[in-house]
């Protein structure tokens, strides 16, 4: 809760000028540029005395913070900024930030959501077809000369026709899906509810999807509600002939059993595009071929970035007018 109510000296409907606005952490190189150019907003420092003298200095005029996903406004800075109102998140993930804390104080947060689906549902396929058929792995073997010496690759898993656990069927999980299908997969699902709709399988628990299924593709949100879902019994059920691809958050999964099962051949691989301490990976993934790892890039082309860049602004410009957000977080 805020620190200091005390300090509240307007109206949500008064004028908001560009020192009540704060960048939070680096954020897209477009929306740092307009933050200055085109708002006057703030940058807090990274943590240390600067950071200090901003936030005693400021801290109570700010209203407005803009962020990106990744680093978010956590607990201890939002109690810092008792006026805010607004969280203006670039990124579809939104659980770096306190967001019990947020609607309990009434303040507004907004994602970038839709933009970035087909992106990350490219990456989530490109990350199941490297996985199953072993291509980076299959690369780094021509790489070294192996083929040229007179070495076959081994055989790899057949990625057509399989049986496909789509875990959080939202935005993301259905372009997966979709893609999926054209492979004539089988697919399979978990959410939070039965979407009635759905003309896939439903199962009652991500236990019950990893035991049905020949690949557990997590889509899942991120935050408190999905973290460690995917825990050492699922991914057991997944088995040694089982695939694991995350593109959801690092959260979502134990990731020390993972890297277990992997080293242990408890399960035949998994794709990787996000970590529980990123940018930090797990040193016994990096030489392990039945894993493949990617460095968070599921948005990462010019096209979506510029999509994102473009929303984010919007929503803040739609608030500063009329203090609304044109995509808030249900």
């Amino acid at each position: 809760m805020p620190t200091n109510t005390s300090a509240m000296t307007h109206s949500k409907n008064s004028p908001i000028t560009g020192d009540a606005i704060l960048r939070v952490g680096p954020v897209n190189p477009e929306v740092a540029q307009a933050l200055q150019a085109d708002f006057g907003a703030q940058a807090l420092p990274e943590p240390g005395p600067e950071r200090e003298a901003l936030l005693e200095e400021h801290g109570t005029q700010i209203r407005v913070a803009v962020c990106s996903g990744r680093i978010g406004v956590d607990s201890e800075l939002m109690q810092r900024l008792p006026n805010l109102e607004a969280i203006i998140n670039f990124g579809v993930g939104y659980d770096a930030t306190d967001v019990a804390q947020a609607q309990a104080r009434g303040i507004v947060v907004s994602n970038t959501p839709d933009v970035l689906t087909e992106c990350v549902a490219d990456t989530a396929l490109g990350l199941y077809l490297s996985t199953l058929r072993s291509l980076g792995a299959a690369e780094r073997f021509l790489r070294a000369g192996a083929w040229a010496a007179g070495e076959n690759f081994p055989l790899a898993t057949r990625a057509s026709g399989t049986k496909v656990g789509v875990l959080g069927l939202g935005r993301i999980g259905q372009a997966i899906a979709n893609r999926l299908e054209a492979f004539g997969c089988e697919i399979h699902y978990h959410n939070r509810s039965e979407k009635p709709d759905s003309r896939y399988a439903y199962h009652p628990s991500a236990l019950a999807l990893a035991e049905a299924t020949d690949v557990l593709m997590i889509a899942a949100a991120g935050g408190p509600q999905s973290a460690g879902l995917v825990d050492r019994e699922v991914i057991e059920a997944v088995g040694p002939r089982g695939f694991i691809i995350n593109i959801a958050r690092g959260s979502v999964i134990d990731e020390t059993a993972l890297v277990q099962a992997l080293a242990n051949k408890d399960i035949a691989g998994a794709g990787l595009d996000v970590f529980a301490k990123e940018p930090s990976v797990p040193a016994e993934l990096l030489n392990l071929d039945n894993v493949v790892l990617l460095p968070h890039v599921g948005s990462g082309t010019h096209e979506t970035r510029a999509d994102m860049a473009a929303l984010t602004l919007g929503n803040l410009r739609s608030y500063l007018e009329d203090r609304t957000l044109l995509t808030p977080i249900s």
